[in-house]
């Protein structure tokens, strides 16, 4: 388990969907250009995307930030996600886990950011902003 990581605060805002489970990929997807993951399961379809991407008669509940752990990251790695969760539930920040063969994301509400900064700068992990 790593003791810190370094963490890099995207600047772009990103917004969660959730689709029927038999929804077609909307294709205003193709314009998220800085974050896109779209996961299909028997349930539902969920889509994480830039908040400019999304159509305007689609009004999102909320908007998020994510911090991604700069990588690339061994797949073998174990309690990278547990070490930014404890100290955001200390604090009281829902968090949402995104994971790529590369990294890990943990998205926050925008409105969560600075404590969430906080939170995992007194945990001992490292904090930069980064564009994307």
């Amino acid at each position: 388990m790593p003791a810190s990581l370094t963490l890099d605060l995207l600047e772009t805002p990103l917004v969660i969907l959730r689709l029927d489970a038999g929804a077609a990929i909307p294709e205003w997807t193709a314009k998220a250009v800085h974050f896109l993951t779209i996961s299909r399961m028997p349930t539902e379809l969920s889509i994480v995307a830039d908040a400019a991407a999304v159509p305007s008669q689609i009004l999102p509940d909320r908007y998020y930030r994510a911090f991604r752990v700069r990588g690339p990251l061994p797949l073998d790695l174990v309690g990278v996600f547990a070490v930014m969760a404890g100290p955001l539930a200390t604090a009281g920040i829902p968090i949402f886990p995104i994971a790529t063969f590369d990294t890990d994301y943990l998205l926050v509400e925008v409105a969560d950011v600075p404590r969430a900064t906080k939170a995992l700068l007194a945990a001992g992990h490292q904090v930069e902003r980064a564009s994307g």
